[in-house]
């Protein structure tokens, strides 16, 4: 599936939103940030990121929950220093992202359940 996520960037307050779709496995979540990269997304003046998955499902074995962690610890240059929040809707959703938050280094992660308190919490200085 090539629609899978979308992104949106906000010039007023520096966040990068992208918003998934449908069953999302690592790899979607892998390849969608290498796309970013291909676009060149990280050349704006980004100041943290919205991850909005109320439209989507993990599809991840949550024994493999690790490799996310390790994606964005890899790839310091792009989000080290930077907020990424999280927003689902299901419990069930939120698990994954609560235990990446628990292996963040270099860069912090926190889910959410709500667009505003991501976007508070993005923008709350350190």
């Amino acid at each position: 599936m090539d629609e899978y996520f979308k992104y949106n960037f906000d010039e007023k307050t520096g966040i990068l939103y992208k918003k998934y779709f449908g069953k999302i496995t690592l790899d979607d979540i892998f390849n969608s940030w290498e796309k970013s990269i291909e676009q060149r997304i990280f050349d704006l003046p980004i100041k943290g990121f919205i991850l909005d998955y109320r439209e989507a499902n993990f599809n991840i074995d949550l024994k493999e929950y690790y490799k996310i962690a390790e994606f964005y610890k890899n790839r310091l240059d792009l989000f080290g220093g930077f907020k990424i929040a999280i927003v689902t809707e299901s419990v069930r959703d939120s698990v994954i992202p609560s235990l990446v938050e628990g292996k963040d280094e270099g860069y912090s992660s926190k889910p959410f359940h709500t667009m505003e308190g991501a976007e508070k919490w993005v923008l709350l200085k350190k």
